[in-house]
């Protein structure tokens, strides 16, 4: 019997990539009155930029085993004390930020190291003010509390930023028993010893709970590997990939409090 619910955060409950969506559309917009650049064009080139040079620092295997994206890069401040990578990054992404930015303009055959330098401490504010949820989040989460359901919060990433997530949408945090980032933990999903210590904190078998998540490669295929259920979100209609099977598949999390009371 499911008495539990361990929900992922960014773009399960928090819209993470319509945030991210927002900054760039806000930041690259002041480029285009600027320089009447195409605003678009500048986005994409700045991602293929930011996704580059993030693959080049020596962090690059520690992000990826935590769970932290190019992009998060592009605002977060990693202040976090508890491991010498966070430290690294802390240090690099100041330059980072610059470059992405300067590069993405050189791009479009601009060439403005100090204007780059500009956009990328507005993206990060522009971030910051940009908070989306899904329109059913918090009504899902009220409906599975009132069934009795005990909820926990299982998330990749560095905990500053995380927590920052968390501090400008201070609706969420209420609703959960525990809240676990993976940068705390010191391993991120999908090594099945942090859904272990979910369960652990909970006091709960594998059985007793569901995991509900938009990533396959993380949520899914972690929570496979401990034999414990799961739910995909697919609000976007992906492919399924290498093979990775979730229990249950559902569009929205409307659908997914359905499931859970028919189990």
């Amino acid at each position: 019997m499911v008495k539990a619910v361990f929900f992922d955060l960014d773009d399960t409950l928090l819209w993470d990539k319509q945030s991210i969506q927002l900054a760039f559309d806000k930041t690259c917009k002041e480029a285009q009155e600027k320089y009447d650049v195409d605003a678009k064009a500048l986005e994409e080139a700045v991602r293929a930029e930011a996704r580059e040079l993030y693959a080049s620092y020596d962090t690059w295997d520690f992000t990826q085993m935590i769970g932290i994206n190019p992009f998060e890069g592009l605002w977060g401040d990693f202040t976090d004390k508890i491991n010498v990578h966070f430290r690294k990054m802390k240090e690099i992404v100041p330059t980072y930020r610059k470059e992405a930015w300067t590069r993405g303009l050189k791009r479009l055959g601009i060439d403005d190291a100090a204007f780059g330098a500009h956009l990328g401490e507005r993206f990060p504010a522009n971030r910051r003010v940009s908070p989306c949820l899904y329109d059913d989040t918090f009504a899902v989460l009220d409906k599975l509390i009132e069934k009795g359901y005990r909820l926990l919060l299982l998330t990749n990433g560095a905990p500053t930023l995380q927590n920052e997530k968390l501090d400008i949408t201070p609706e969420l945090v209420p609703y959960f028993e525990h809240i676990v980032i993976s940068g705390n933990f010191g391993r991120g999903k999908p090594d099945p010893s942090i859904f272990e210590h979910a369960l652990f904190l909970m006091g709960l078998s594998k059985d007793e709970a569901i995991m509900v998540g938009d990533n396959l490669k993380t949520d899914i295929l972690g929570s496979n590997r401990i034999g414990m259920k799961n739910v995909w979100i697919n609000r976007e209609n992906h492919e399924k990939v290498d093979g990775i099977e979730p229990t249950y598949e559902v569009t929205s999390l409307t659908k997914l409090f359905e499931l859970v009371e028919k189990l």
